[in-house]
């Protein structure tokens, strides 16, 4: 059993707005934009036999990781640069009263605004579709991050961004767990994401990505391909919508990869409540595959916990669900209150033989 309180606490310090610099030329009118924001957010969390069986031996602990974040933004016309300064604290982790767990930067970079087109190099969190393959991981305390450079082009209909990624060799003054960019081991990372919707009824988007990873053992570079994407159609209070990706290559361990995810979801929206009805289901490696195959899909660098019920049982794949797939149905129903507060009901069926694997290896 887990009782997990969040307490988010944004606080929006201090806001300027500099306008300087008016020539007389009206194409040099654009006002310069100054916004420095303060946010601080505690988590506090009780665990009790979390993701274990029932043992009398285990003991509950709790502990609070709070995160201080610092943003400056300074944009003008032709140009933004960001910056986000933060720091995880925990306290009373592990029996330590108080302890740093990082120092970062979640966000650095520089963007520079061209027609048709914009150019930004620095570190920036990443989110793209509905995050299940790349997210920002904003509920996370470090967030999550890439470092690069981030072409991009948007029209009324169609966006395209470009990404040519990397990881360089980080520091280990603090702990990586709370690092934006401490959990990734590519050595070079390449997407492109393509979105079209020509009209409120219809959207489609594409996510192409290959992570190349170098071997420790080895020496040698493999790559793995990613390659899918999102259909949605929308008619009244009805809503569908599919979501379909292969994967192969090979792991990061050099196996050679065949993967799939898929995603079909109907949602019915009625004046007093939202209904949504779907499934996950990642393919794993089945029984009689090769010893240098695989079939465990990797949902890459996206979110589970908002797919999987809000819980954090199963968030690294293929590990957590032990290389072998994963089925989830799910039901989810959401019943507004007022315009501000709404309830939501989750329903999720996770095999039998999947939780069996798990819990007996995290004894």
């Amino acid at each position: 059993m887990i009782a997990k309180t969040y307490i988010n606490i944004s606080l929006l310090f201090l806001i300027f707005t500099c306008i300087g610099h008016i020539h007389a030329q009206k194409a040099d009118s654009f006002p310069e934009q100054l916004l420095l924001k303060v946010e601080v957010r505690p988590r506090a969390e009780y665990t009790y036999n979390y993701i274990l069986p029932p043992n009398d031996s285990v003991v509950p602990y709790f502990y609070i990781s709070q995160r201080n974040r610092i943003s400056l933004q300074y944009s003008r016309k032709k140009w933004l640069l960001k910056s986000e300064l933060q720091e995880i604290h925990l306290w009373d982790n592990a029996n330590r009263a108080s302890k740093i767990g990082s120092i970062n930067f979640y966000q650095l970079f520089l963007e520079r605004k061209f027609r048709p087109f914009s150019f930004r190099l620095g570190r920036q969190g990443v989110l793209l579709d509905n995050g299940r393959i790349f997210s920002d991981a904003p509920w996370a305390q470090q967030s999550r991050a890439h470092e690069g450079v981030r072409l991009m082009k948007y029209t009324a209909h169609i966006s395209n961004d470009f990404f040519f990624l990397f990881t360089r060799k980080y520091g280990n003054l603090f702990e990586s767990a709370y690092s934006p960019v401490g959990s990734h081991r590519y050595k070079y990372l390449i997407v492109n994401y393509f979105s079209y919707s020509p009209n409120q009824a219809f959207s489609f988007n594409n996510i192409n990505a290959v992570d190349f990873f170098k071997n420790a053992n080895s020496g040698k570079t493999y790559a793995r391909i990613t390659t899918g994407g999102r259909v949605e159609l929308k008619n009244k209070k009805w809503y569908s919508t599919l979501n379909a990706f292969l994967q192969f290559g090979r792991t990061p361990q050099g196996k050679k990869l065949f993967a799939y995810y898929l995603q079909p979801e109907i949602r019915l929206s009625l004046p007093k409540s939202t209904w949504r009805l779907g499934a996950e289901i990642l393919s794993g490696s089945r029984q009689g595959l090769p010893a240098g195959s695989s079939g465990d899909f990797d949902v890459l660098y996206g979110v589970a916990w908002k797919f999987m019920g809000n819980m954090n049982v199963f968030t690294t794949f293929p590990k957590d669900v032990a290389g072998k797939g994963l089925v989830n149905p799910y039901l989810f129903v959401l019943v507004p209150v007022n315009k501000k507060l709404s309830l939501r009901s989750d329903f999720h069926v996770f095999p039998p033989n999947i939780i069996w694997q798990i819990l007996p290896g995290s004894l």
